[in-house]
């Protein structure tokens, strides 16, 4: 039986694979949907040797299934956001400490303890709907930081503003975690000149705005606030882990996630290094729901792990993913 201390104390390509392989086995047996999904590409249980070889479940079947590896009671129904009129994505969490603990290891293993932070949130088409888990997420790490200046803003600039400028002056470390189109709504308010803030942005212009190459997007937010590099973080409502990037949009996985590149017209093959194809996530945080997840996001994967968001494939729903339009 695979335990979530397997999961979170690895530390090799070897272990990886073999507890990847182990979770697969699990899901297949556990989960209805995933297992039908096999069945249709007519994969055999015993056959799987290989990452590579496991097939990984179009991102869409968290619309139309119920996604879970047990029979637990749901915890957590994470959802995802999306123009009206379309079909939210449903993640049924049976034991939502899997993803407090995927989180809170993911965010320590890239910037430190949490306590060394003050943690600022705009996040305004978030927190005005329901079933966020960047929500839920958020407001944990607000509560980890343990100061009275972190906090959540809806439409409050000339306040956050005013707050950003005075912690950034007493050499304050600052997150400022941000969607797309309010981090630009903020510097067209104010030119900042930041010397201690991290920014980091979740993707999502939510239609707001005109999407954007990551590029202008980037070069914009780092002259408007002062910063030489952007953060951003790589999530989704399907998902438990995400992927950070510390700058130029080089995103990294903690040690329980990985990135695939499958062929764009043949899914169940992949592409080397350097080529575009679409992103097919493993998330073993994931394993009481489905941890080999195909997005419907571009991307390219770089030596040691690391990769790219390059954009969506062109029939997708566009929704929050942190995902340029290419």
């Amino acid at each position: 039986m695979i335990t979530t201390s397997d999961i979170f104390t690895i530390s090799s390509q070897k272990q990886f694979e073999k507890i990847a392989l182990q979770v697969f086995r699990f899901q297949y047996d556990n989960n209805q949907a995933y297992r039908e999904f096999c069945q249709l590409l007519k994969t055999k249980k015993q056959d799987i040797k290989s990452l590579q070889q496991i097939p990984f479940l179009p991102i869409q079947f968290f619309k139309s299934h119920r996604v879970v590896s047990n029979y637990n009671p749901i915890q957590e129904t994470f959802t995802s956001s999306g123009t009206t009129g379309m079909i939210a994505s449903k993640h049924l969490v049976t034991d939502v400490s899997i993803y407090e603990e995927s989180y809170r290891r993911g965010f320590s293993q890239f910037y430190g303890n949490i306590k060394d932070y003050t943690i600022l949130a705009l996040l305004p088409s978030y927190l005005e709907r329901e079933g966020s888990s960047l929500i839920y997420m958020v407001r944990d790490l607000i509560a980890l930081s343990n100061n009275s200046n972190s906090g959540f803003y809806l439409n409050q600039y000339d306040e956050l503003i005013k707050k950003l400028i005075d912690l950034d002056h007493s050499g304050q470390n600052v997150i400022l975690i941000g969607v797309t189109y309010a981090l630009l709504d903020l510097i067209e308010l104010n030119k900042f000149q930041l010397k201690n803030t991290i920014i980091m942005e979740t993707g999502g212009m939510k239609g707001k705005r005109k999407e954007m190459i990551r590029e202008e997007l980037h070069e914009q937010l780092c002259i408007g606030f002062g910063v030489s590099t952007i953060h951003s973080e790589y999530g989704m409502t399907e998902l438990l882990s995400q992927a950070y990037s510390l700058g130029n949009g080089v995103f990294e996985c903690p040690p329980w996630m990985q990135i695939l590149i499958r062929e764009t017209e043949d899914a169940l093959s992949y592409v080397a290094n350097g080529k575009t194809g679409g992103i097919n996530v493993i998330d073993l945080a994931n394993i009481n729901s489905c941890s080999f997840i195909a997005t419907q996001d571009l991307g390219k994967k770089n030596p040691y792990n690391s990769f790219e968001v390059l954009g969506r494939f062109d029939n997708s729903d566009i929704r929050g993913c942190n995902l340029m339009v290419i």
